[in-house]
């Protein structure tokens, strides 16, 4: 029994359209995976946001600090020349022990 080139196309259009088939993905199986990567991107999102809130309220925090600092210093320089009269004064009024 001599293979024909129609019998042949024909087993050629079965097998190909069989293969071609079989590599599809349902509609279902799509979106039950793309649900899985919405949710890991919701949850990477919120960490996100976590992360974010806490870096706002950190770097809000170190500028209070750094004002704080920088008022202190100021401070403490006015101070650093009110003590230096004073000891000048207490060493001009000091006498000396006969």
């Amino acid at each position: 029994m001599p293979i024909t080139s129609k019998s042949l196309a024909t087993v050629a259009m079965v097998a190909l359209g069989g293969l071609s088939l079989s590599a599809c993905a349902t509609t279902d199986y799509v979106d039950e995976q793309i649900a899985a990567v919405n949710q890991r991107i919701d949850g990477v999102d919120a960490r996100l946001t976590q992360t974010t809130t806490t870096a706002n309220a950190a770097a809000a925090q170190a500028q209070a600090a750094a004002t704080d600092a920088q008022n202190a210093n100021r401070r403490l320089d006015a101070l650093t020349g009110r003590v230096d009269r004073l000891e000048q004064a207490a060493t001009a009024q000091r006498q000396p022990r006969n």
